[in-house]
């Protein structure tokens, strides 16, 4: 057999009978240069990933966490020989993410120490003050000219506006930046008719890139509609006079195509009237549209035929959602979209207004109702909002001057229902007991108990119930104080946390219920809050 002079595949490193190497044994040169490069490209790795944890470490010492608002679960703001008013708002008056309220108090000098004098104002004055939803401490006031009659703020809903809430008082209108207190501007009223509530926040009518706000003011034999610039307070155009309609009430509507409606409410009827043409009826002519409804008569258009008492609208920020009519005896849903009826829920004497909340999981909002039923006695009723059928009532000693109920969401796609009255168990009792203004919570899927959680003797002016942070800290507000505006007393503004301090003690059972007080409890304290 021949030997052969060349390196095999089977022997890749068999050398030459000369000594030298083979071609596969040449090429190992090129292999100690890659696992070199190998080597460096290694290093260089995890040299950067050193560098990065550096940099990370280094900025996690350097930046702080955001500090989240430390809140007191209760705190009380009391002011003596003052006068307050049926207001009370919520806004975020400074940078710590927590809404904080705002409300009105009459008095000859302000929480920090200003006095209506050095203000160059009459004493006793008005000042309009913001407190810290934390700790109720003062951000800002703000003294007016007296005597008060509405105030209106935005409550967290977007505008183009520089300032948040308008104040008409004194015979002005005065528009206030809701972080200073400072005033954007002040005009007298246009109209010798005092405008009244809510005020309407339209889109830019006079094309100077601020939305604008139309108030509407009526009596007994006609109601007028003024537009007034957002900007600055001015009156845009003349005053649009509806002859022979007395309203009652009043709210924006947008339609399905984005066409703005207001809608007014006397003692028959409920109409809208196009935005447009009400402008163009005062003159704005903007555009060929409105050009062409300058000449032309406002036109009326009906939308629901009650003996209505009040307009509420089911989602405050959205001015398209459906819309309750509530009449003496009746409450009726209206289509937002459509603006035709969808169902409507027969009643003895409708007291105030209703409020809505989520009492099953169905996404759609429910309506609590409250119906005075005689000798003293109402029915809190939950209407499914889908149908209008019953999903819950109950009967409370209907005590005078009680707030209408609220409600909060929670994380399981239910509300949590505060009502207020006194449980009939409670006043036949055999101890004397005062009457008083109590509230309860009510849980839907423990709708066989509420739990007591206020009892308040003194005068109540306002109740609100809220988050007070984007999810979190459900809380509630009440502000108590003189019967009359004529009569100074003790004004107090509570803010109270919405779980704290319920007890066993606390559980009013309505029927027959296999659960313990203690599970009750517990089943509260389980509840989670969201927006």
């Amino acid at each position: 057999m021949e030997r052969s002079d060349h390196a095999t595949e089977g022997d890749p490193l068999k050398r030459g009978e000369d000594g030298t190497e083979t071609v596969m044994g040449a090429a190992s040169g090129p292999k100690k240069s890659l696992s070199r490069r190998t080597h460096w490209r290694t290093a260089v790795f995890f040299l950067s990933l050193f560098l990065c944890l550096i940099i990370v470490f280094a900025f996690s010492f350097i930046m702080p966490c955001p500090v989240r608002a430390q809140y007191l679960v209760t705190w009380k703001k009391t002011f003596s020989e003052s006068v307050t008013y049926e207001f009370l708002a919520f806004e975020h008056s400074n940078d710590d993410k927590v809404k904080d309220v705002l409300f009105i108090i009459k008095n000859t000098n302000g929480t920090l120490n200003q006095t209506c004098t050095e203000a160059g104002l009459p004493s006793p004055c008005v000042f309009v003050v913001a407190v810290d939803g934390t700790d109720g401490d003062t951000l800002w006031e703000r003294p007016l000219h007296p005597e008060f009659q509405w105030a209106h703020c935005d409550q967290g809903k977007k505008t183009s506006r520089t300032w948040h809430c308008l104040m008409s008082h004194s015979g002005n209108l005065t528009a206030i930046n809701k972080n200073t207190g400072h005033v954007i501007w002040q005009q007298p009223q246009p109209t010798v008719l005092v405008g009244s509530l809510p005020v309407l926040s339209v889109p830019d009518l006079d094309q100077d890139k601020v939305d604008d706000v139309v108030l509407v003011a009526s009596s007994s034999t006609l109601t007028q509609l003024i537009l007034l610039s957002g900007k600055t307070g001015a009156q845009m155009g003349s005053t649009v006079v509806l002859d022979s309609i007395q309203t009652a009430n009043h709210l924006i509507h947008v339609t399905a195509k984005g066409f703005y409606y207001i809608l007014l409410q006397n003692d028959t009827d409920v109409y809208g009237l196009e935005l447009l043409g009400i402008a163009a009826k005062a003159g704005l002519k903007t555009d060929k549209v409105m050009e062409a409804k300058a000449n032309s008569a406002v036109t009326l258009l009906p939308i629901y035929q009650s003996n209505a008492v009040s307009l509420v609208r089911t989602k405050d920020a959205d001015d398209s959602s459906d819309l309750l009519v509530v009449s003496g005896n009746e409450v009726a849903l209206i289509n937002g979209k459509t603006l035709r009826l969808k169902w409507k829920f027969n009643c003895s004497s409708v007291i105030g207004k209703p409020s809505l909340g989520h009492f099953n999981k169905d996404g759609v909002l429910d309506v609590i109702v409250e119906d005075d039923v005689g000798n003293q006695m109402k029915r809190i009723i939950i209407l499914d909002g889908m149908s209008g059928v019953v999903l819950w009532e109950v009967r409370l000693l209907a005590i005078a001057n009680s707030p209408g109920p609220a409600s909060i969401y929670t994380t399981k796609s239910i509300s949590v229902f505060i009502v207020w009255g006194m449980m009939p168990s409670e006043s036949n009792s055999t101890k004397p007991v005062p009457i008083s203004q109590r509230s309860y919570l009510l849980h839907p899927r423990h709708s066989e108990v509420l739990l007591e959680i206020t009892n308040v003797t003194d005068h109540i002016l306002s109740f609100k119930a809220t988050l007070m942070e984007h999810g979190r800290h459900a809380a509630y507000l009440l502000l108590t104080g003189p019967e009359s505006e004529d009569t100074n007393g003790t004004v107090v503004l509570t803010k109270q946390k919405l779980k704290q301090n319920i007890s066993k003690d606390d559980v009013r059972h309505l029927g027959t219920s296999t659960e313990t007080n203690e599970e009750i409890v517990e089943a509260f304290q389980r509840l989670r809050f969201s927006d």
